[in-house]
């Protein structure tokens, strides 16, 4: 059975809200990188070649740091079923499969679009879930998929990596700088300018990219539950996800930490600064909605 995901909306309200305002600091940013004489030109070339770059190497990346390998289905006969069969009920493309080999339970899904994704498990999961635990995780990384989320969030990111760029390296200081920005107020002044409004940029849009980001979440969730019928099976994953990960050593969590962004419950190791600032909504938030959906579903 084919079964087309929908979208909840309010959440769709929210997230545009939220894009909104992003293109709104964006184009303010571009704004006055322009007021202060930096080459046109040179922002044209620099964007589009990092925008090349992320669109069609990130995924490939984005697999290489985790150490995730693609597999065949000789492999991996079963979860090549479970993925093609949640793909034609998603009304997708068979996406490729991957596996990576740590102990720590979890999944992700990336790629540009429908028909050049991967989605990608671990060992770990695979063991310590049920069949339909594991159903239910790739079915969120399908609805993921969906949604073109990777593409969504990367061009979100875009002008987020440019301003911390700049605030990096203050390149802008000896680079493209017209004659205007120098006049007025001299290349020194300019270029103090342009790093504070680099800096401002990143953490407001830092703020805004990390909502959009829980956003997705929770409609991948739905999107989960949409496709198999059973909202509360993958409560009982997270759950068990949540659970599990508190006991894998550090070792097997840095695997994948470097994705956790990307990965269906986040993962990092003791200690670890990135805990402060959420890509994912509280697991007590996604239970609940979730158990409020299998409700609605048995009425």
């Amino acid at each position: 059975m084919n079964r087309r995901i929908g979208t909840d909306a309010g959440l769709r309200v929210r997230m545009f809200l939220t894009m909104f305002l992003l293109a709104v600091v964006y184009a303010a940013f571009v704004l006055v990188l322009l007021r202060m004489g930096v080459s046109v030109v040179l922002v044209i070339v620099i964007a589009a070649a990092l925008l090349g770059l992320q669109y069609y190497f990130s995924d490939q990346l984005i697999l290489l740091s985790v150490g995730a390998r693609q597999v065949s289905e000789q492999e991996e006969p079963r979860l090549h079923d479970i993925v093609g069969r949640l793909a034609q009920m998603a009304g997708l493309p068979k996406p490729g499969v991957a596996v990576i080999d740590t102990d720590a339970p979890n999944a992700l899904a990336t790629g540009r679009n429908p028909r050049h994704s991967v989605v990608a498990v671990t060992s770990g999961l695979l063991r310590r879930l049920s069949p339909e635990e594991v159903e239910a995780v790739l079915a969120h990384e399908l609805s993921h998929v969906v949604h073109r989320d990777v593409a969504v969030m990367m061009m979100a990111t875009f002008f987020s990596t440019v301003a911390s760029f700049l605030v990096q390296f203050g390149l802008w200081g000896g680079l493209g700088y017209g004659s205007r920005g120098r006049d007025r107020s001299g290349g020194g002044g300019s270029a103090a300018i342009v790093l504070i409004v680099s800096a401002a940029v990143w953490v407001i849009s830092f703020v805004l990219i990390r909502t959009l980001s829980r956003y997705r979440e929770y409609e991948a969730d739905r999107g989960s539950a949409l496709i198999t019928g059973r909202p509360a099976t993958l409560a009982s994953a997270l759950l068990k996800i949540s659970d599990q990960t508190q006991r894998i050593p550090d070792q097997d969590l840095r695997q994948v930490e470097a994705a956790s962004a990307l990965l269906i419950f986040p993962t990092f190791t003791r200690g670890s600064l990135a805990e402060l600032f959420s890509t994912h909504p509280s697991l007590q938030h996604r239970v609940a909605r979730l158990q409020a959906m299998e409700k609605r579903l048995a009425e």
